[in-house]
């Protein structure tokens, strides 16, 4: 159990390695933005930087201070261990964020997009896989779905559509169809590593009579006839 824990633990931090390198080394300076409460801060930390001239609020402080009354709200309304591992990525991405420099490896505003997309989903897609989020936007919509009994992607895509507009409104309109390539990037990524295909096999046992295509059981205690029904999924 302390392993399966720590290693959970040891996921978390290597997914918000990625999430910081995807943002500090492509796509913060090549002002493209990433999914949820993560280009929420990005655009925040722009206004502060060039309409106020505000330079000391960074993108992991503002990351971590949007957090926080997310994280008192999943407590309550998601799990607290799910809340707790995901507020745990969320330290560690903004602490991560403070730690290294924002670099530019390439002009190319389109290669910023595609590799940040690529490190950043593989950042997400591990930590999702091991039971925990980026935090933000992924509490948020699954407390919205549960009040309303909407899926949970459309919350998400209303959430990152938002951020695409104004991506096009703070820069260049191009900066927008940029951001929208580094999303669907980094959607195909996690896709590829969170929700992956799997086979289940569900076997129902039944009294029902009408299912024609089961087939016929003695049970051991009561030595009652049912009937047994393979089904084969595809998840």
């Amino acid at each position: 159990m302390f392993l399966m824990e720590a290693k959970r633990i040891a996921i978390v931090i290597v997914g918000a390695i990625l999430n910081a390198i995807a943002l500090n080394f492509f796509l913060i300076g090549a002002n493209v933005y990433a999914s949820g409460f993560t280009g929420i801060s990005q655009i925040l930390s722009t206004v502060f930087t060039d309409y106020f001239g505000i330079e000391s609020i960074s993108t992991g402080i503002l990351l971590f201070i949007l957090n926080i009354p997310v994280a008192i709200l999943g407590w309550f309304k998601v799990g607290r261990g799910f809340t707790i591992y995901s507020f745990l990525s969320v330290i560690f991405t903004s602490l991560f964020l403070e730690i290294l420099p924002v670099v530019k490896f390439a002009d190319d505003i389109i290669l910023n997009a595609v590799f940040g997309g690529v490190i950043a989903g593989v950042g997400v897609g591990i930590t999702l896989k091991w039971g925990a989020s980026t935090g933000g936007s992924d509490i948020v919509a699954m407390v919205l779905s549960r009040l309303k009994d909407k899926p949970i992607g459309g919350y998400l895509m209303a959430i990152n559509g938002l951020i695409i507009l104004i991506a096009g409104l703070l820069n260049e309109p191009e900066n927008a169809l940029y951001t929208l390539v580094g999303l669907y990037v980094t959607t195909r990524v996690i896709d590829g590593i969170h929700t992956r295909h799997e086979k289940v096999t569900a076997m129902i046992v039944t009294n029902d009579k009408r299912y024609n295509y089961s087939a016929g059981h003695r049970g051991l205690y009561q030595r009652r006839e049912t009937h047994v029904i393979l089904s084969y999924y595809e998840i």
